[in-house]
């Protein structure tokens, strides 16, 4: 029942109930990820009218964050590559990370020195500034 309600209240878990009604109906699976993210491109790889190629889309396992979406799958929802990483024995390159999730926002986020979020003590004023006034 709650998986239900959120989907029909809210679009950042998951899909929503019209999300899922299209992709049942129009939808054919292509692959998932380490993730547990689902991969879908339009039936027999039709091309879509309104768009004028193949619609392709992710349904992702949990919270949608666009940066959990790995780069071999990023680069097949985005056209740069025909081939899913499904499809083909694809490897990371050695220069890939893993994911790391979105911090931005939450109390994990970067925050540089001399930010007034920032845990440490914010170094003194150095007196080289020399504030503007009119007339000058």
């Amino acid at each position: 029942m709650l998986t239900w309600l959120k989907q029909i209240f809210t679009w950042w878990n998951g899909q929503t109930l019209n999300t899922r009604f299209h992709t049942w109906r129009n939808g054919e699976l292509v692959g998932t990820d380490e993730a547990g993210n689902l991969y879908f491109q339009t039936k027999g790889a039709k091309i879509d009218p309104a768009l004028g190629y193949v619609r392709r889309w992710v349904i992702f396992k949990g919270v949608s964050e666009g940066s959990k979406v790995p780069p071999g799958w990023f680069g097949w929802l985005h056209y740069q590559v025909d081939t899913a990483p499904s499809q083909e024995t694809y490897q990371a390159r050695e220069w890939e990370l893993p994911h790391q999730a979105n911090l931005t926002g939450t109390a994990q986020a970067y925050r540089p020195s001399g930010s007034t979020l920032a845990e440490a003590a914010r170094p003194a004023a150095t007196g080289d500034y020399k504030a503007w006034q009119p007339g000058n």
